[in-house]
């Protein structure tokens, strides 16, 4: 279903590398206004946007947190935030990829040793995208000679239908350590399964990794980190919470024949709260990054989970405004505004226990 890669069975060219963080932004609202003019289509029709995807990769975006002893730009991550809000505006399944391709970057920065590092960063550099899977405590790597072999399945998680690198977490080895290991897309004996299934981001790459008797080498695989909290967690509720701020900012975009109202004020407050805290939560985290300890870490965990409460609240009720405040007949088909609740409501559902519990913690300690 969908488009493919246009690069797919041809050598892809080389990326633009993006010099400055004012660079970054332009290119971002760029993409985005480009993004936005088919995303209805694309949503309507489950048209899988490798061609965007290929756009965004090309550009430099995908590659400006590779730090800068691998020639990265290293942006700031309140910049970062805000850049991927502007993709969301555009296409929030499209930013959702992003989410976990920066998030997949943050891990091996956090994780991975230097000749590790070193072949990840300079893919990145040159289009490469990124994603996670976490498999199930069914999955098991067992030794095989020098190398090992895995089989298992994993959950269901965005961006993996279009990933070139994909980091496997959570397995389990015959001495029940775990372990997370790092695997190319084409590797032999892993599948990629398109099994999305819900109401909203419906284009956002969702499938399942299965690994049949997968052959992994030893280099690939490194101890999985246990720390209750990460910089890559505060990473990835901080693009959770610019995800939903995009899609806030598209819904309230809709809204412009909306007349002046309290609601309308509201919303207007809650788009700049939710940006306010992002921005705060990013500073939080560069510092998180450069100085890292439990108290750190932790400010920056509390503080961007409470960016991602706010901001998925005011996407939730701007989408909700498009039909309560909006003139004329908004709920018809073709103007498919209903997109905008969709994609929000089902981020909300599709945020796991310990995000949901961290978001309780910070709206409760914020009154």
């Amino acid at each position: 279903m969908g488009t493919v890669s246009q690069f797919q069975d041809r050598t892809r060219p080389p990326a633009h590398r993006i010099e400055s963080e004012e660079e970054a932004v332009a290119t971002a609202r760029r993409l985005a206004a480009s993004f936005a003019a088919q995303a209805s289509e694309r949503d309507i029709s489950r048209i899988l946007p490798y061609a965007e995807l290929d756009e965004l990769c090309l550009s430099g975006l995908s590659a400006i947190t590779v730090p800068p002893e691998h020639e990265g730009l290293d942006v700031a991550n309140s910049l970062l935030g805000e850049i991927v809000a502007i993709i969301a505006e555009g296409d929030p399944s499209i930013s959702e990829v992003l989410e976990r391709h920066f998030h997949a970057l943050e891990l091996i920065r956090t994780e991975a040793g230097e000749e590790l590092q070193a072949i990840l960063f300079a893919g990145a550099l040159a289009g490469d995208r990124f994603a996670t899977a976490t498999f199930s405590e069914a999955a098991l790597l067992e030794p095989d000679g020098v190398a090992y072999r895995l089989s298992g399945r994993s959950s269901p998680a965005p961006a993996l239908l279009y990933a070139d690198w994909i980091i496997a977490r959570n397995i389990r080895n015959t001495d029940g350590n775990v372990a997370d290991i790092y695997l190319s897309a084409e590797t032999d004996g892993l599948q990629l399964v398109d099994d999305w299934d819900g109401f909203g981001q419906r284009t956002n790459g969702t499938g399942t990794l299965v690994a049949g008797n997968l052959r992994v080498e030893a280099g690939a695989i490194l101890a999985h980190r246990r720390e209750r909290q990460s910089t890559t967690q505060a990473l990835s509720a901080l693009l959770r919470a610019s995800t939903d701020l995009g899609i806030a900012r598209a819904a309230v975009a809709n809204l412009h024949d909306a007349p002046p109202s309290t609601d309308m004020g509201k919303l207007a407050v809650g788009i700049t709260a939710a940006a306010a805290l992002i921005e705060s939560a990013g500073h939080k985290l560069d510092f998180a990054q450069i100085n890292a300890s439990p108290t750190s870490i932790g400010n920056a965990v509390f503080s961007a989970n409470a960016a991602s409460l706010t901001a998925n609240t005011v996407a939730l009720d701007a989408a909700n405004a498009l039909f309560e405040l909006s003139a004329g007949n908004r709920a018809n088909i073709g103007s498919n505004l209903d997109r905008h609740w969709r994609n929000a409501r089902v981020r909300k559902l599709g945020k796991t226990s310990d995000d949901l519990h961290l978001e309780a913690a910070a709206h409760y300690f914020g009154k």
